[in-house]
């Protein structure tokens, strides 16, 4: 039970919110788009609520609601220090560029705000210059890439390389110039005083607002290595946006991995530092021979899998692989490490490369090592195969890391409060997909609904007459189908993929049909750097340019905002359930059984929820937006679980048929100011 002073400390700090969001309020007064919305206004005084008790608090606030003043204004006002921690970068980048600056100036607020990435995103002065000394780059491209950033980093203050326009975020000198946990020299690297890292970090522990992301959280929670140790115990105020992800990400972090990428990469930094550093100290060349035909040999195990799959791992051996030999090439790879570390310990003085990779050596031995036992209770196992092998065990979940090292984590026994938040946490009340694997059960949940106006908005058809989804004929229909609406908007369309494979499908038949046009480009994933699709299908028909349609799976389903006329489709082409024979999936569905519940009913359609919300959510960002979502998936209206995915859905108009459709689209691409919805049914 609050005291009475914290009840009146409450009452000043929501006194305090409504004002910032009333009709006369400096948010009124100062941004010439803002009016009160009574949803943004509920959330924000719940954030406050939260704040003000020291309390845990899940907030799933539809599109348009503006959630993230309504976190970030009450956690300003309370004057604690205060960290929010994104999924993406993009969202990390708007709230440090954007929101917390343009805020703080409206509020009058004299608070410091500080950007802290994980090292990969910043360059790493030392191997910059190892980067030039390198006698192979991976290609001309990458030549001329190194020679912009060693221009570049003249000037920038940051290091940071989202700083640098044009840099392919895929391309393979990054790795060279960035910096891993595994091959950072730490305090005994020639240029610690000057590392880009370290300034980070400094600016973060000296800033009152300190915005971070999901992934560097997890890894410091995992490892205590990413600069959070000192950070987290001095913060008061916790907000997760993008929340929905947090248990996906978490996982990833919380297990162990080892893959054949990490092995060969040891091999050449060990060979490169020991003909540099101490040549005929040690038989490098042998030694690193060895390490690359232990990597060899483990990825030879697999066999030719395609790319992409996932290996069941039940027991000691995957399924379908031998058993002698797997064992024999995983210990393989723990012997060579171990025999690289010895080597490498006995020259630790020469360098302080040599320090860091006797610990990367050790840590990789370690790790294959723990991969020839029996795996941890309540984990599951799996090999990813590609080019490269990893090797992976995870918990099925974070509800334990989270209770144990979050919110009741043993230390200075200061008091915080958490919000957790997202536009998508689940399909019922309780929000129980997000707060169960997050151990979140006992924190305060709200649902705050959007302000759009959705019936008059937008609409949804589902084509009945149309291939079920695990027949042949099904993309081609998805493709024809959405050829002939591109040619009635002219553009503005984006279809939406569960798999890579109907991706290339769908985009080969686009590809194709709207070859040689000059009114249509098909934008496909994969053809271009995700920044680039998205801001050329932005631009849509602006200055004379050819219409877009997009197609793409997987990270487009979420985090793509385009609002106005640059897209009125949004294609699905089926019912994102989780991938069969995913080993994670499995694992989870079988938990379920096992506690005598319904795998299906209580994993794998929640799961399609959030998923499709997350898709449809792309259609309307804006209260003067208009489009049309199609779901190419007859199940969604003849199974008895479409009426739960529909009602996870905003409550958007139905098209009954094909000729009330294509009416729409009409409507839409005449640029007509509303849907006509003469031939509509609410959903």
């Amino acid at each position: 039970m609050m005291s009475l002073e914290a009840l009146e400390v409450e009452a000043a700090l929501i006194g305090q919110v409504r004002e910032v969001f009333g009709p006369h309020g400096p948010l009124a007064r100062h941004i010439e788009a803002y009016s009160p919305r009574p949803q943004q206004v509920d959330m924000a005084v719940a954030v406050a609520e939260a704040i003000a008790s020291n309390a845990a608090l899940v907030v799933e606030a539809g599109t348009g609601v503006g959630k993230t003043f309504s976190y970030l204004v009450p956690a300003l006002l309370s004057g604690e220090r205060v960290m929010v921690s994104t999924a993406t970068k993009a969202l990390q980048d708007q709230l440090f560029g954007r929101d917390l600056p343009g805020l703080v100036k409206v509020l009058g607020l004299p608070l410091r705000i500080a950007l802290l990435k994980g090292r990969s995103n910043y360059v790493c002065l030392h191997r910059l210059e190892l980067a030039r000394s390198e006698t192979l780059l991976p290609d001309r491209a990458s030549e001329h890439a190194l020679a912009r950033i060693e221009r570049w980093v003249q000037s920038t203050r940051t290091g940071d390389l989202a700083e640098l326009p044009g840099l392919d975020e895929r391309s393979p000198l990054v790795p060279l110039v960035t910096s891993t946990r595994d091959n950072c020299l730490g305090a005994q690297c020639p240029q610690f005083r000057a590392c880009h890292v370290n300034l980070a970090r400094r600016e973060a522990l000296a800033a009152d607002v300190v915005v971070i992301n999901h992934h560097l959280f997890f890894a410091d929670l995992a490892v205590r290595e990413s600069g959070m140790a000192e950070l987290l115990p001095s913060v008061r105020v916790a907000v997760f946006d993008e929340a929905h992800q947090l248990n996906e990400i978490g996982i990833h972090f919380l297990g162990a991995q080892l893959s054949t990428a990490q092995l060969l990469d040891l091999t050449r930094d060990t060979i490169a530092a020991g003909l540099q550093h101490a040549r005929g100290l040690a038989d490098w060349s042998t030694l690193c021979a060895r390490l690359e035909r232990a990597s060899r040999d483990l990825r030879l195990c697999a066999g030719q899998q395609p790319s992409g799959t996932k290996l069941r791992w039940s027991g000691l051996v995957p399924q379908g692989l031998d058993d002698t030999g797997w064992l024999d090439a995983v210990q393989a790879v723990a012997t060579t490490c171990s025999n690289a570390a010895a080597a490498l310990a006995s020259v630790t003085e020469l360098a302080p490369d040599f320090a860091r990779l006797q610990e990367r050596a050790e840590e990789q031995a370690a790790r294959a090592t723990s991969f020839i036992a029996p795996c941890a209770a309540g984990a599951v196992r799996w090999v990813d195969v590609g080019n490269q092998l990893r090797l992976v065990e995870a918990p099925l979940d974070i509800a334990s890391a989270m209770q144990s090292r979050l919110l009741n984590a043993p230390g200075d026994g200061a008091s915080r409060s958490f919000v957790f938040t997202s536009a998508t946490l689940g399909a019922e009340p309780r929000l129980r997909w997000f707060t169960e694997p997050c151990g979140l059960q006992e924190a305060r949940v709200l649902q705050v609904g959007s302000p759009f106006d959705y019936p008059r908005q937008a609409a949804m058809y589902v084509p009945r007459n149309f291939p079920r989804p695990a027949d042949a004929g099904h993309a081609p229909a998805v493709a024809a189908l959405a050829a002939r609406s591109v040619e009635v908007l002219g553009g503005a369309t984006l279809v939406l993929t569960t798999t890579l494979r109907a991706l290339r499908s769908i985009a080969q038949s686009l590809q194709a049909h709207f070859e040689g046009r000059h009114d249509v480009e098909v934008l496909v994933q994969g053809e271009a750097p995700k920044r680039l699709l998205m801001e050329r299908f932005r631009e849509g028909r602006a200055q004379g340019r050819a219409g877009c349609v997009l197609v793409a799976s997987a990270t487009f389903w979420e985090g793509f905002d385009v609002p106005g006329d640059a897209l009125q489709l949004v294609l699905i082409d089926k019912l994102p359930f989780p991938p069969p024979g995913d080993p994670l999936v499995e694992a989870r569905l079988a938990r379920l059984e096992s506690l005598g519940r319904n795998g299906f009913a209580d994993y794998s359609v929640p799961e399609a929820a959030i998923a499709l919300k997350q898709g449809a959510g792309r259609l309307i960002r804006r209260e003067s937006d208009q489009g049309v979502l199609v779901v190419c998936d007859v199940r969604l209206v003849t199974m008895g679980y479409g009426k739960r995915l529909l009602n996870a859905l905003p409550p958007m108009a139905q098209l009954k048929d094909e000729v009330a459709y294509f009416a729409q689209l009409q409507v839409l691409g005449n640029g007509e100011p509303a849907l006509t919805t003469a031939s509509t049914t609410g959903c």
